[in-house]
């Protein structure tokens, strides 16, 4: 521990590895975008690409590396997959970033 800085703790490399993973999936805009209206509630692959004004092919691709992240989640029905955010914190951090700095003030 570092003297000069009382209760000061380093976290473990494993959560930062974690931490800074879940961070490079929130650095592409579309990613943002698909995350956002997840937060709304499920949706398909189909819908997304509406929502955010992205090709089914190219949202299908970005929900695989966020689905491998862990940052959403799929459950299948019959032929469609619905995807969902089941972490809060996505939310947390979300609505902290795209809320504007006039209105937290």
């Amino acid at each position: 521990m570092h003297e000069s800085l009382p209760g000061f703790s380093m976290p473990a490399d494993e959560d930062v590895r974690r931490a800074a993973d879940a961070l490079r999936m929130l650095s592409d805009p579309t990613r943002i975008k698909i995350l956002w209206a997840l937060l709304q509630g499920e949706s398909s692959v189909a819908c997304l690409g509406e929502l955010v004004g992205a090709s089914p092919t190219t949202v299908s691709q970005h929900l695989s590396k966020l689905r491998l992240s862990g940052l959403v989640e799929n459950r299948r029905e019959g032929t469609f997959v619905y995807y969902t955010v089941e972490d809060p914190t996505v939310r947390e951090v979300l609505e902290r970033v795209l809320t504007p700095q006039v209105a937290r003030a």
